[in-house]
């Protein structure tokens, strides 16, 4: 699943957050949904501008920033 095709970024939608093209449904409040145990015919049918599509570019999104995250040990002592 290509996410570019249909997550995009946009400064005057959201304040920039990634959102599902052609919506102002964010990401993060999709994942919320399927965190909550949301089925992937239960989103699309509350949120029409939805397709099935979408969810799958939901989570590859999600996963390729998780991937790019850099996390730096704290040495014992500090912090």
């Amino acid at each position: 699943m290509d996410w570019k095709e249909r997550i995009v970024l946009n400064p005057e939608v959201l304040a920039g957050k990634p959102v599902v093209r052609g919506t102002r449904l964010a990401v993060e409040f999709l994942l919320e949904l399927m965190s909550e145990g949301w089925t992937n015919d239960e989103i699309p049918r509350n949120y029409p501008g939805l397709t099935c599509a979408d969810l799958p570019a939901v989570l590859a999104y999600a996963c390729e920033v998780l991937k790019s995250e850099k996390v730096y040990p704290v040495p014992a002592g500090e912090g």
